[in-house]
């Protein structure tokens, strides 16, 4: 027998996203009515009964049959039409929005950084909305390690422009079961959480940590901000890149912040890079 949806329905979007799909089922899960958004939603993988709309946050065209019947919303932080995005959730009779936003947004440059400016915009949008909106602000994913990950496959060595660079990186898991708390949950709504991992870890560190689960034991190079720019220039805007190098450079000499606002939401510990790095190995062995 199914079970019965205990909040109104949630429109996840990002859905296609390792947190928006997490989320999706774990919503699913504990028999929440749930549906998943997508720019692309037709080749979304979802759980059995959980409905899938197509929602592009760059197009407002995609509101309205989105939103039609939703209670809350899962946001991600696009800035282009988020007046429209607000303006087409209070028609729908939205109550409840949940942003994924950035702990960048807590920079005093955070209206004009360009790793922070989209979520600060979309969180001072969210300010003047009549909507309740809660704001989940994390740092640095485990998931952003997949970028040394054909370093790891290949034999190559892992090219770092900032080795000593300080994160507490945060397993997207634990974000989504985040998220899940502060939907079901009025009691835990309207607030700003910054979400951290159990630890500050050097990118060094994280590189040996992925070493020691993958089975393959790697060099990590100390590059300069040009070389490593040239490298992800294929696909990093330059002003995103330098973003990036000039909070790695500030982050050399001081532990990350590491706070309680994820196990206060989720009742338990956050997990750690080494669990994750255990989770992910396969994708760092050839």
């Amino acid at each position: 027998m199914p079970i019965a949806p205990t909040t109104p329905t949630t429109l996840v979007t990002g859905s296609r996203g390792r947190v928006g799909s997490a989320l999706v089922r774990l919503l699913h899960r504990g028999g929440h009515s749930v549906r998943a958004a997508s720019r692309h939603h037709g080749d979304l993988v979802l759980p059995a009964g959980v409905p899938s709309v197509a929602c592009d946050l760059g197009d407002p065209d995609t509101f309205a049959a989105a939103l039609d019947g939703v209670g809350s919303v899962f946001l991600y932080a696009e800035p282009s039409r988020i007046t429209d995005f607000l303006a087409a959730a209070r028609t729908a009779g939205v109550g409840h929005i949940v942003l994924l936003s950035s702990s960048a947004v807590l920079a005093p440059d955070a209206a004009t950084n360009p790793i922070a400016a989209a979520h600060h915009a979309v969180e001072q949008a969210l300010a003047d909305s009549p909507v309740t909106a809660t704001l989940l602000r994390p740092g640095a994913f485990a998931g952003n390690a997949h970028q040394w990950a054909e370093s790891f496959r290949s034999g190559r060595t892992v090219e770092l422009p900032y080795p000593h660079s300080r994160t507490s990186p945060i397993d997207e898991a634990d974000i989504a079961e985040a998220a899940l708390a502060v939907l079901t949950d009025p009691r835990l709504q309207g607030a700003a959480y910054h979400l951290t991992g159990p630890a500050s870890l050097t990118a060094a560190e994280q590189v040996a940590l992925l070493a020691e689960a993958a089975g393959r034991p790697v060099t990590v190079e100390t590059v300069s901000r040009d070389a490593w720019k040239k490298a992800v220039s294929p696909f990093m805007p330059e002003v995103i890149a330098e973003g990036l190098l000039d909070y790695w450079a500030a982050t050399e000499k001081s532990p990350a912040d590491v706070t309680g606002d994820l196990p206060k939401l989720t009742g338990r510990p956050a997990r750690t890079f080494a669990d994750w790095a255990t989770g992910n190995a396969a994708a760092f062995r050839p």
